[in-house]
């Protein structure tokens, strides 16, 4: 049977245009600074994201508790969103590896956090209190419904952050997909940043790899702490040379994925049982919540996966779906034949 597999884009498999470039890529030792496809790479994405260097790592997890430590000291205070991926899905780096203080705040369908709220968040000076040094965001937001997060609202938490003091990392894991989707340049959405980390391994279809941007000296302190986390590599440019390919082809064709969410999307509204919002579909990601009477998530994941279809439970009774680079319009079709079928059981 052929699978549909819909569970996420880090499924997705290197092309074969990678796969060429990775057998044939000038390698080097990169902990000596000396692979020149990890340079190359680097400068490719220092340049794409308008900063003034960047650093390769092995995935989003570790760029994301690098750019961590390297913007905290222990006990110091960063904001994020309660539904944030760092808060939720990177295992409690930030209090394990850096003793570093989180304060959720909500973030609102779309992905935002009310500007309002983070400004009344942050800590006055008193020796109680721990100091707030960083505000965190990700655009696009994964557990809302992959929702970008606007150019203008970016600006604006770059203001609030410079009247505080606070830097600003943001987690970036699908950054290009929202930079498809609002159509304008990644650059745009992270001017404000002082950090910024991407994948490659997800939408872009690299095995292997993310990238954390930034200012020249917060680069280089930011090389020491993988050096900490265990992130050097050495020969690392067969890699690298995958991440090359993806961001020099597999940017623009981000669009197709958010076709066919939007696709999924619309099919998905006239099913009896399921609940989905098409209007908060914009880029790559669908959330489907179960409102059938005794059918649970983890259920209808295994009735759909008996049918050839793969789809991810996210809680007891909600099921993501994201679009990716080996799924066509034709295979979202099929896919919602299968829902159909099983939700006619």
């Amino acid at each position: 049977m052929s699978i549909i597999d819909l569970r996420s884009d880090t499924i997705t498999r290197p092309t074969p245009s990678m796969r060429k470039a990775m057998a044939e890529a000038e390698v080097g030792d990169d902990v000596f600074g000396e692979d020149p496809t990890v340079n190359r790479l680097e400068a490719m994405a220092a340049e794409r994201m308008g900063k003034d260097a960047a650093l390769f790592v092995s995935s989003g997890t570790m760029a994301n508790i690098v750019s961590q430590l390297t913007h905290c000291r222990r006990g110091e205070e960063m904001i994020l969103g309660d539904r944030s991926h760092i808060f939720f899905y990177e295992g409690g780096g930030s209090a394990a590896l850096g003793s570093i203080h989180s304060r959720t705040l909500p973030n609102r369908p779309d992905g935002i956090l009310d500007l309002t709220a983070v400004e009344a968040a942050i800590r006055p000076d008193n020796i109680h209190f721990p100091r707030t040094r960083l505000l965190v965001l990700e655009n696009t937001h994964n557990r809302c419904s992959g929702a970008p997060l606007p150019v203008d609202y970016m600006k604006r938490v770059g203001e609030l952050a410079r009247r505080h003091g606070l830097k600003v990392h943001i987690d970036g894991a699908r950054i290009f997909n929202a930079a498809v989707a609002l159509g304008v340049p990644a650059a745009d959405l992270v001017a404000d940043a002082d950090s910024v980390s991407f994948c490659l391994s997800k939408g872009l279809a690299a095995p292997v790899g993310s990238l954390i941007c930034g200012n020249a000296d917060f680069i280089r302190e930011a090389r020491r702490n993988r050096k900490v986390v265990g992130g050097g590599m050495r020969q690392a440019g067969i890699l690298a040379a995958a991440g090359v390919a993806a961001l020099t082809e597999m940017v623009d064709r981000l669009a197709d994925d958010h076709a066919n969410a939007r696709r999924l999307v619309r099919g998905l509204a006239d099913v009896p049982g399921l609940s989905v919002r098409p209007e908060a579909v914009t880029t790559n990601i669908v959330y489907m919540d179960i409102e059938r009477e005794g059918m649970t998530a983890q259920a209808l994941s295994g009735a759909l996966e008996r049918e050839g279809l793969r789809i991810l439970p996210t809680g007891p009774f909600q099921l993501r779906a994201v679009a990716q680079y080996h799924v066509a319009a034709d295979d979202i079709d099929r896919a919602l034949k299968k829902i159909r079928t099983v939700m006619g059981r």
